[in-house]
């Protein structure tokens, strides 16, 4: 299957783009066959790590691309299309090399910058397993004889069986929550690869367990001075990847309408590439793809301005991050429905043919549905609808777990 690779993601600087087409490139063509034998992509995360993408929101003064958020999102749709796991396995990555790029300068600062740019990337493991409250935070860090000690389960641990680094969240021993930093290679750690979703299948989004983890003071930072935009950028990630998704259901159907040579009777064309109602669906899904895209790059876009209101004070930051929560929100909404939507219309385009393991084009159904079943759309419609009704701001924050106190 041929990766088409389209210059005209609006919003993104060209050099980026033509620095990691390549590399897309390459990551597409080996995605179908990963997703029927469910291959982890190490090889080709390795490839992304060393061509620099780790670095591509770290200023060019320090050895980065000094890409906005519009650029990196542009980017994360564009290796979607190529294969749709591999943004969602470093959403970690995006999201806590944005806290340090925030961050007010200072030597640590740098040193994780220069991490970035010699291409370490950081994993996520921040949900607990089991009967643990709403904001609750089972995993723990405490004292042992002068070292710092990280003990616990997580589950969702999305990129970390790739990453160098793995961000979890942790609560101290006086009962504040903390972000440890640990080497993912570290004495202790287990990753395992035990997601057994029906969609997403090779994002590596399984268990890890920390047992007894030594960490570093410089790598535990309070939750509260964490980048305040978070939520929202983890978020955008997962649209970029629908989005992705949704060029990569264009891409395929095209290819499929254009190379068919059998036609059915009832038709409307001599060939299914001349047939008006064939063009019809694929123009659908292109329009579908349209919305999505522009949609997840307006929200990119609102997000880039809260990273901008720095300069302005903590107050602009705040209005403009509530903001990039409604925009991100409202984004999602659209993305979630049309993505899905367009995943199982593409096969009124084709045949019974085209649902030939083979060809496994149900990926882009599955892997949708997968996606949007983070961060619940239904969860986003009541809060969006809240806040055009009643002027109520979209929680910036939230927790998922048991209810507390349990429910009768």
């Amino acid at each position: 299957m041929t990766f088409v690779y389209r210059e005209n993601v609006q919003g993104a600087r060209p050099d980026l783009l033509q620095k990691y087409a390549p590399v897309f490139r390459r990551i597409a063509e080996g995605a179908l066959e990963r997703e029927r034998q469910r291959v982890l992509p190490h090889e080709e995360i390795k490839w992304l790590k060393e061509a620099g993408f780790a670095a591509v929101r770290v200023p060019r003064e320090q050895g980065g691309d000094g890409g906005s958020l519009v650029d990196l999102t542009a980017l994360l749709i564009a290796l979607g299309e190529a294969d749709s796991n591999i943004p969602q396995a470093l959403r970690g990555h995006v999201v806590f090399s944005e806290d340090r790029i925030f961050a007010d300068p200072s030597p640590e600062r740098d040193v994780w910058l220069r991490r970035f740019v010699a291409g370490e990337i950081a994993g996520n493991a921040w949900t607990e397993i089991g009967n643990v409250g709403l904001w609750q935070t089972a995993t723990s860090v405490k004292t042992v004889d002068g070292i710092f000690r990280l003990d616990g389960r997580k589950f969702y641990t999305t990129g970390s069986i790739f990453a160098d680094w793995i961000d979890v969240l942790a609560r101290r021993e006086d009962g504040v929550d903390v972000l440890a930093l640990v080497r993912a290679n570290s004495e202790g750690v287990t990753v395992s690869d035990d997601w057994d979703g029906f969609g997403q299948k090779t994002t590596g989004s399984g268990e890890a367990v920390f047992r007894s983890v030594a960490v570093d003071p410089d790598n535990i930072l309070p939750f509260e001075a964490r980048v305040p935009y978070q939520h929202a950028l983890y978020q955008l990630v997962l649209l970029a990847a629908l989005a992705g998704i949704g060029r990569a259901i264009v891409r395929d159907t095209a290819e499929q309408v254009r190379n068919r040579t059998r036609v059915y009777s009832t038709g409307t064309g001599p060939t299914d590439r001349q047939d008006p109602q064939i063009q019809q669906v694929v123009g659908q899904l292109a329009g579908f793809s349209y919305a999505t895209e522009a949609a997840t790059l307006r929200a990119a876009a609102a997000i880039q301005r809260a990273f901008e209101a720095k300069t302005a004070g903590p107050d602009a930051v705040k209005a403009a991050t509530e903001a990039a929560h409604v925009e991100v929100y409202s984004a999602q909404i659209v993305v979630t429905e049309l993505t899905q939507r367009a995943g199982s219309l593409l096969f009124n385009a084709l045949s019974a043919s085209a649902a030939r393991d083979s060809h496994a084009l149900d990926r882009h159904w599955r892997n949708a549905r997968t996606i949007s079943s983070h961060n619940p759309v239904i969860n986003k419609e009541r809060v969006i609808g809240d806040w055009h009704v009643n002027g109520v701001v979209p929680p910036i924050n939230w927790s998922i777990g048991v209810p507390t106190p349990p429910v009768a």
